[in-house]
């Protein structure tokens, strides 16, 4: 175990994180105390051993778990030497392979790491290459096995094998240009190819292998978040429950795109029926229908972006921009006491960025006092274009009008030109009317009122928003 620890300690040193000699054998001594059978013990004691500032347990735990995740396990099998199997099996003999051996030799440093390591079977090396490639990897986004080829052809070419294929390339040209015979050539080339495909292979376990422990440490973390309140969640918590935010909408995707596809079938085209069962006499045996087109709605956005309401505002951002392939056309717009559009943002950037730039005031003034009345009056009088038969408005805020005037009468308006109106409220009915919340009276105007305040109540209006 203690090399293991040196192991480890030097990846913290190549990482900034400083590690003496002295801390490497206190580390020794405390795992000798403790054992090493419980991952999380282990962790703990390395964890207080080897680290002096708080700053660093974040990296250490990134580094501890690639360390320690089971990569030399994934190269299993590919311990054994290529050049000691070339010769087992006589594919090269005599004085031509003295010839491959002087080659290699002859190629030296300009050889990649990997190549050497493939040549060598040296399990350890290919896996530290691998570690490497992997922590210049931004594992955050992984989240389905349909990501596992992209990861993994980055993991691989991270670790060299673009130039492993070049050194192949390049050994193969040298035997022949030294009057191998071709064929032996491409048996050699073969092996050396085959060697190659599983650290792909490799590659792709790992990347699997990390699926797994994710989706293992979300779900028990979405399950912790799932019933706090999204006005309570920290940044951290806030980005976890963004990645289950677009699970969800994901999810929902799925469930659309079957609906849609079943609403295809139109009434039945009697013409192509009798056409297509002349044969039969001209009984309808199979029957031909219309394909109907489907018809996507529009969805215009109306959030209000002020401290109070940010969180749900982003999430609900969130999820519509990532279902807006489903949807004909999304508009949305920002307000406090003015309103802006932001649709530009979801354009320009990937929906992540652009609901850091829709909350962040790049539109409107987002230190203003909170004014529904004046914001629904502005967006009657230059948006209304905007909302026509098709389209499901969401607004969402709290309704909390700092004792202005209300104006229900633009709420009003966009209810009569929309198909529906749904407002989510992050704040539970009992609330209502209190204060300055004139949500008694804007629930009046509008179709629907979904309250939202944790990921549980955000499923619930997601079901709302794409039914019907």
């Amino acid at each position: 175990m203690e090399a293991r620890i040196v192991e480890l300690a030097e990846l913290l040193r190549q990482n900034g994180i400083r590690v003496s000699p002295a801390e490497v054998t206190d580390a020794s001594v405390a795992l000798s105390l403790t054992g090493v059978s419980e991952r999380e013990t282990v962790r703990g004691a390395l964890k207080a051993t080897l680290l002096k500032r708080a700053a660093d347990h974040d990296l250490f735990d990134r580094l501890f778990d690639l360390y320690f995740s089971g990569l030399q396990g994934v190269l299993d099998g590919l311990e054994t030497s290529i050049l000691r199997r070339i010769e087992e099996e006589g594919v090269l003999e005599g004085d031509e392979l003295e010839m491959l051996l002087y080659t290699l030799r002859d190629m030296g440093q300009r050889l990649s790491p990997l190549t050497q390591a493939m040549l060598d079977g040296d399990a350890g090396q290919m896996a530290k290459l691998l570690r490497g490639s992997a922590l210049q990897l931004d594992f955050g986004e992984l989240a389905s096995p349909l990501q596992a080829g992209f990861y993994a052809r980055r993991l691989a070419t991270g670790a060299g094998t673009s130039q492993a294929r070049g050194d192949l390339d390049e050994l193969a040209d040298r035997l022949k240009a030294k009057g191998i015979d071709p064929a032996k050539v491409e048996l050699v080339g073969r092996r050396l190819s085959e060697r190659l495909r599983e650290v792909e292979a490799a590659a792709r376990r790992y990347v699997e292998q990390e699926i797994r422990a994710r989706g293992s440490k979300n779900k028990q973390k979405e399950g912790a978040l799932a019933g706090r309140a999204f006005s309570e969640l920290s940044r951290e918590e806030l980005d976890r429950t963004q990645l289950a935010v677009r699970r969800l909408a994901e999810k929902l995707k799925s469930r659309l795109v079957r609906r849609q596809r079943e609403k295809r079938r139109g009434a039945l085209n009697v013409q192509r029926t009798l056409r297509k069962n002349m044969g039969l006499g001209g009984v309808p045996a199979q029957l031909v229908f219309r394909n109907r087109r489907p018809q996507r709605p529009d969805v215009v956005v109306l959030c209000d972006v002020s401290d109070s309401v940010r969180n749900v505002s982003r999430l609900m951002l969130l999820f519509v921009h990532t279902l807006q392939a489903r949807f004909a056309k999304v508009r949305s717009f920002a307000f406090v006491s003015d309103v802006g559009e932001i649709t530009q943002h979801f354009k320009e950037v990937d929906a992540s960025r652009a609901v850091d730039l829709a909350v962040a005031g790049q539109s409107i003034n987002v230190y203003a006092n909170s004014n529904y009345g004046r914001a629904f009056m502005l967006f009657a009088g230059a948006h209304l274009g905007a909302v026509t038969r098709r389209t499901t408005v969401l607004v969402i805020g709290d309704g909390r009008n700092n004792y202005n005037a209300p104006n229900v009468w633009a709420l009003k308006e966009l209810k009569r030109r929309a198909r529906r109106v749904i407002w989510i409220c992050p704040e539970d009915r009992p609330s209502w009317g209190f204060g300055d919340s004139e949500m008694a009276l804007y629930e009046k105007a509008v179709d629907q009122v979904v309250v939202v305040q944790n990921l549980g109540g955000l499923e619930a209006a997601a079901e709302q928003i794409v039914s019907g």
